[in-house]
């Protein structure tokens, strides 16, 4: 018998050698073979024996037993060292969808849908059934694939731009080809349809359907609005602030069985967020202002330049944060004044904060990316607050 272990779990098992001759052995460099690993493996046992530790008949019980058991754990380093190449092309296609649905939209999606749901059910505590979280499960999946729909048809139409501003997304990186990508937009449309015509009526359906064709035309020719910058940051701001806050409570209060209602939270978030998409409406250009040039696509970017629209969108956040902290001062009996002006005091000192680091960077391609991704920190942070306030 011959076994030889290498440091980088190479493994080397020879039932032809007997157990004598180990002694006898030049010290070459093993190499192993594992692809008949197992069958090997399986065939050692019986020789294993108190005679087959370096060919000593004497061996103690115990000894035998510490090398079968580093045995055992050497054959499995081995098998484990060999990743099965279907299950690579699962996990690659795996990490290419999740990329391709562009996770920082889902999350803002998800946290508003989240926020919005809490903020009527604490309105409306004694209408809380178990029955309605499926229901606001499969609303969630609907809004997932809405998303997933329009941040991938814009993937499908912006492959050039894409490879010179964002060439880790799937497609511009080639990770997930065209024709796959289509199927997974088809399938977010038609499964997201379904889900809302089923279970939330035909206003909701309608709503949904604004939202599905507004996403569309921002990306697909002719039309193709985001080649004009007002068009673009209506769009986006109408998508991700009015029809999703909106159409969120009004379905959570139709499942509670409740007539639609303002309140004045509601009313508070629903402009917030409307006047903060705006803001990322315009400050998502930032990172991209080489590759829009080079395709000549015109946004305020382009136009202003970087360090104007930085500017532009931290003015109009602080205008957001202030006059929450103004809501709050003369509205407490709609307001906790305990939350909102503390948090929203500290946010907007981070934010004047993080602009002046922008500043100090000299505007150079990683602090913008860094500058737009606190941005989504700031908008995932109010719809955390929300249901508390």
């Amino acid at each position: 018998m011959e076994l030889s272990y290498l440091t980088s779990s190479t493994l080397r098992i020879s039932i032809a050698t007997p157990s004598y001759k180990l002694s006898r052995l030049p010290n070459a460099k093993p190499v192993y073979r594992s692809s008949d690993l197992s069958f090997r493996c399986s065939q050692i046992w019986p020789s294993i024996g108190l005679h087959s530790l370096c060919g000593r008949s004497d061996s103690k019980p115990g000894s035998s037993v510490h090398f079968r058991r580093s045995f055992i754990r050497a054959c499995a380093q081995v098998g484990a060292s060999e990743p099965d190449p279907i299950i690579n092309k699962v996990s690659d296609f795996r990490d290419a969808c999740w990329r391709f649905l562009r996770p920082h939209t889902i999350r803002g999606t998800a946290l508003g849908s989240f926020a919005l749901v809490a903020r009527a059910l604490i309105e409306n505590t004694h209408l809380i059934r178990l029955s309605l979280v499926l229901k606001a499960l499969s609303g969630l999946f609907a809004l997932i694939c809405g998303n997933g729909y329009i941040v991938g048809i814009n993937q499908i139409y912006d492959i050039g731009i894409d490879k010179v501003n964002k060439p880790y997304l799937p497609i511009a990186a080639g990770d997930l080809s065209v024709q796959s990508a289509w199927l997974l937009v088809a399938f977010f449309a038609i499964a997201g349809l379904s889900v809302v015509g089923l279970n939330f009526g035909p206003f909701i359906t309608t709503l949904y359907c604004l939202g599905l064709f507004l996403g569309t035309i921002y990306s697909v020719p002719p039309l193709r609005m985001k080649r004009f910058p007002v068009a673009a940051f209506l769009i986006i701001a109408t998508v991700r602030g009015f029809l999703l806050n909106f159409g969120v409570y009004y379905a959570t209060r139709a499942a509670l069985g409740l007539t639609f209602e303002w309140s004045s939270p509601v009313v508070f978030i629903t402009t917030f967020v409307t006047v903060f998409a705006l803001v990322i409406a315009i400050t998502k250009d930032l990172p991209d202002v080489e590759g829009d040039r080079k395709f000549q696509i015109s946004t305020l970017a382009t136009k202003l330049g970087v360090r104007n629209i930085a500017y532009l969108g931290s003015g109009l956040l602080l205008l957001n944060y202030v006059a929450s902290v103004l809501a709050a001062i003369y509205m407490p009996q709609a307001f906790r004044r305990s939350i909102m002006i503390p948090v929203h005091s500290a946010l907007a000192l981070s934010l004047i904060y993080q602009t002046r680091e922008l500043e100090q960077a000299n505007y150079t391609k990683e602090a913008i990316s860094g500058f737009y991704r606190f941005i989504w920190n700031l908008f995932y942070a109010e719809y955390i607050i929300f249901p508390f306030i």
